[in-house]
């Protein structure tokens, strides 16, 4: 007779152990059970592309892609080495996609709202993303696990110990010690959470309950020093929240190339028309910025270009510190129309946009046409020169389309990571503790070594440790949370391997090492503490990268 139905559990096969999913690269199938997708090295190149089509574990779970099937059945087994070239160029371009969209929606929600969560969001987007995306199948899951843990221990020891290296400089004692130890209480619960085996909904909630517990703090901290030194209005001091912006890279971000400040207006009234405020608003270079830019700048540049124009057709971008709010009336109307139809097209990888009302009418063609008659009547209640009432309505639509982008591009990095640890026979949880962890943190490493060459040291230190604590309460806790159903309230979590046990007990570490070698320098970080974060980081990475590889390992009971 048939199996019984095998109960439902997330996450992970290679992290967690599931009655679903092999537990491990390698490890033989259970009895009954069909054989991990990790199997298909193991047998000869013929029958690949059979044993991917037919074997449920190989199935990815959205995405536009099927990278599985591109690689095995595509491409012939000669030119593996090819096929993973092509891969491996498409993960680094999706972590250009990634960071290019949350730049965007960093400016266009910290910018009209100047809020501490807000500007969280948008800096720690791709990593919530990612971590919920996994979280979503059992069988990438532990990529959650490894890019929270790892993307911890790699801005806090090497992101942490550069800025100490470039810039020494005296750490703001009380914002440390509180960032700090909130991290340090994130850690311990989920340290808990893996030993106990399971999440409960009470305690997902939690997880989001304590970070809206830490951004009050933060808020009431900032409040009572401005009261302290008598003038609530005082500029932040350098460890403060503050939102730092370049002039020069706001065409990036939906402002219009050809707006340069008050030098460049011209001396008489002059009014342009539709078309070329729209031309104008959707060119993503600056040609004075593009001639006194080294080349490399210009390279990295072309491959931004794709992507920031896609940005600018699709996302509104509302900025207070314009006096038009940047108020493109024909590009804004084109957003009413493009922003839904971009949301609809991309929720569950178009599953709802493709759908056919009473099988006739496809749904994106209605979204359209609402959009189409909703832009028709902006456009013709509104003025070049004056931004409407309801402009600021822009701005939630260009995070909700930021949102999705997002959401699009984590969903295709988790399918084409689980496809190279297929190829490579490696663990999820490896890499997302090193591929996953590395590129939705490079973004933040460059900006925060810029800043402290800059000579704000104190603020990109207080940047390390203020956006994980985002990334693992928002990210473990949201991502666990949309697992639950009406019917199971718990989800399992049963560590099966002792790689989860290094990631968790070298971040716990590295925090408390911090914490005690901080104070006892009487916060003044210097080359030495530098040069000890990142040899630490290369010992972890040692230690890690032998557990994968079995060199170490449990001795056998």
């Amino acid at each position: 007779g048939a199996a019984p139905p095998l109960p439902r559990r997330c996450p992970n096969s290679s992290l967690l152990r599931s009655v679903l999913y092999e537990t491990a690269p390698g490890a033989p199938a259970r009895p009954g059970t069909e054989p991990g997708c990790w199997e298909v090295r193991k047998r000869n190149s013929s029958e690949w592309c059979h044993f991917i089509r037919t074997n449920p574990d190989c199935q990815l779970e959205g995405g536009f892609l099927d990278y599985l099937n591109g690689v095995f059945c595509v491409f012939p087994a000669r030119l593996l080495p090819l096929a993973v070239t092509l891969y491996a160029c498409w993960l680094l371009y999706l972590f250009i996609i990634l960071g290019v969209t949350a730049e965007n929606l960093a400016f266009s929600l910290t910018s009209p709202l100047h809020g501490v969560t807000f500007l969280a969001f948008g800096n720690g987007a791709p990593d919530v993303f990612s971590a919920v995306v996994a979280f979503s199948d059992p069988r990438t899951a532990g990529l959650a696990i490894g890019a929270v843990f790892g993307a911890g221990v790699f801005v806090t020891t090497v992101v942490a110990g550069g800025i100490a290296l470039v810039k020494p400089f005296t750490a703001a004692s009380r914002p440390f010690l509180r960032d700090v130890i909130f991290y340090m209480v994130a850690v311990f619960l989920t340290f808990m959470v893996l030993y106990f085996g399971r999440i409960t909904l009470g305690e997902a909630l939690g997880y989001l309950g304590l970070y809206i517990f830490y951004v009050f703090t933060v808020v009431l901290c900032t409040w009572i020093h401005r009261r302290q030194r008598g003038d609530g209005l005082a500029p932040p001091e350098p460890w403060e929240p503050e939102l730092l912006t370049d002039a020069e890279d706001r065409e990036s971000l939906g402002t219009s190339s050809g707006d340069y400040g008050e030098e460049y207006r011209p001396l008489l009234p002059y009014q342009e028309t539709s078309l070329r405020i729209l031309a104008a608003a959707l060119s993503p270079v600056d040609y004075r910025k593009w001639r006194r830019k080294p080349w490399y700048w210009r390279l990295f540049k072309v491959l931004k270009v794709p992507v920031e124009l896609v940005l600018l057709l699709t996302v509104p971008v509302v900025d207070p510190d314009k006096e038009d709010l940047n108020w493109k009336r024909p590009l804004n109307c084109l957003h009413v129309v493009t922003s839904p139809l971009l949301c609809i097209l991309t929720l569950k990888s178009g599953t709802y946009g493709l759908y056919q009302i009473q099988g006739v009418f496809p749904v994106w063609a209605l979204v359209a046409l609402v959009g189409t008659v909703a832009a028709v009547l902006v456009f013709s209640t509104t003025s070049n020169e004056e931004p409407p009432k309801y402009h600021c309505v822009f701005a939630f639509l260009g995070f909700l389309a930021s949102a999705m982008w997002i959401n699009a591009a984590a969903t295709e990095l988790v399918n084409i990571l689980r496809t190279l640890g297929v190829i490579f026979q490696l663990s999820n949880t490896v890499l997302g503790l090193t591929l996953l962890a590395w590129g939705n943190s490079v973004g933040d490493t460059f900006s925060d070594l810029t800043m402290a060459r800059q000579g704000y040291p104190r603020m990109a230190f207080s940047a390390c440790f203020g956006g994980i604590i985002f990334n693992i309460l928002v990210g473990v806790g949201l991502g666990c949370l949309l697992q639950m159903t009406s019917s199971q309230m718990v989800v399992k979590l049963e560590p099966d391997s002792l790689l989860v046990w290094i990631l968790a007990g070298a971040l716990g570490l590295s925090l408390v090492f911090s914490f005690v070698a901080v104070p006892a320098q009487c916060f003044q970080l210097g080359k030495a503490y530098g040069a000890c974060l990142i040899l630490y980081y290369l010992a972890f990475l040692c230690v890690a990268l032998l557990t994968e590889f079995k060199v170490i390992r449990l001795a056998a009971s």
